[in-house]
């Protein structure tokens, strides 16, 4: 069975890290494809919205195999099979696998049906919205291995919770329960395990709604600007409205609203 399972309907792209016999530890095969799939998507017109989800009810992502990828990573031993050999090629695929970028702007939902540790963390903190099971938890655990958390959560973090609740996530590297992730900001929903798939792809629904350049610059104008000062922010923020103009959506929204019916929206440049 392939690492990773994939899907598409509707507008919305589903990707499921398929390794539930091992908590959906990142693999090198798992690493590679997802790194295609995230490349893939960014150029698929047809895809508005993405939801990324583990195996089984288990774990979301236990982080990077101790086994295969952390050594390969270290280079503590050589590649052993064809997919150990691809990821060793190009490591910084583990950088493209958890979306450690500011270039793929598409929105992407977190269905965490269960533990989310280590890179499985942060590999959450690159989503946009989070619906979490209410049995699962979500921790750090580097530091806790003499390592350090290189998947873009040292710089996400204290963007995405306040200073003091990122800091404890960082430094103790202990889980915090969906409750406590949804009272920091972490979640957007936390629901019982039965229904974490169904409400992320309720919500997948409701984004795919909006027109795919406007909901690309959207974000692409929130990550972008994020740090900057007001002045570079709001440069950023005229230049994602200009690019979204030039498309026939940024015509066609009021038009149906006008004219008192669903837009049709086709990401298309105006002529």
């Amino acid at each position: 069975m392939s690492h990773i399972l994939t899907e598409q309907f509707d507008g919305v792209a589903v990707v499921t890290l398929n390794r539930p016999e091992k908590r959906n530890a990142l693999s090198p095969e798992m690493v590679v494809r997802l790194a295609t799939f995230w490349r893939e998507i960014a150029a698929d017109p047809t895809v508005r919205v993405v939801v990324v989800t583990g195996a089984g009810d288990q774990a979301f992502s236990s982080g990077g195999d101790l086994g295969s990828l952390i050594p390969l990573m270290m280079k503590t031993r050589p590649p052993q099979d064809e997919w150990e050999i691809r990821f060793a090629a190009d490591r910084k695929q583990l950088h493209a696998a958890l979306l450690r970028n500011a270039t793929f702007f598409k929105p992407v939902i977190a269905a965490i049906n269960g533990h989310a540790h280590a890179g499985g963390a942060e590999f959450v903190l690159a989503t946009d919205l989070r619906v979490m099971s209410s049995e699962a938890t979500l921790a750090v655990t580097e530091v806790r291995r003499g390592l350090i958390a290189s998947g873009g959560s040292l710089v996400r973090m204290a963007r995405q919770v306040a200073w003091a609740h990122a800091m404890e996530l960082m430094l103790l590297g202990e889980p915090v329960t969906a409750q406590q992730a949804l009272t920091m900001g972490l979640v957007n929903r936390v629901v019982p395990p039965g229904q974490v798939m169904a409400t992320a792809l309720d919500l997948a629904r409701r984004v795919s709604l909006g027109a795919p350049v406007a909901l690309e610059k959207t974000k692409e104008a929130m990550v972008c600007s994020s740090g900057l000062s007001f002045a570079e922010a709001f440069a950023v923020e005229t230049r994602c409205t200009k690019e979204n103009a030039m498309t026939e959506d940024a015509r066609e929204g009021p038009r149906a609203f006008m004219e008192k019916r669903k837009p049709v929206f086709t990401g298309r440049m105006s002529k």
